[in-house]
């Protein structure tokens, strides 16, 4: 993220208004809503994830045991578990659309 001078892209008219609220202190300006990105979406996590929980599923499918499942992806069972329930439910909702 980079920071701008408010002086460089407001009116000062506003950047009076905003001193009244905010005197020199950092203000985050959030995207606007429909240019908002999912988490992930720039750093490539969010398909990472997605191919890591898919690889996951189809070992625990062909018989991995969960805790084995947890100490090679360094998660708890718990994680394990919601993982391949998410994936039991992605699949069925694939199918049931088909």
């Amino acid at each position: 993220m980079k920071y701008s001078n408010a002086y460089n892209v407001l009116p000062v008219d506003i950047v009076r208004i905003i001193q009244e609220y905010v005197n020199g202190e950092y203000l985050y300006i959030p995207r606007k809503e429909e240019e908002q990105k999912k988490w992930g979406e720039n750093s490539g996590s969010r398909n990472t994830l997605k191919r890591r929980n898919a690889e996951i599923y189809l070992k625990y499918i062909n018989g991995a045991v969960i805790l084995d499942l947890a100490q090679e992806y360094y998660l708890s069972d718990k994680s394990i578990r919601r993982i391949i329930a998410q994936q039991k439910k992605l699949i069925f909702k694939i199918n049931t659309e088909s």
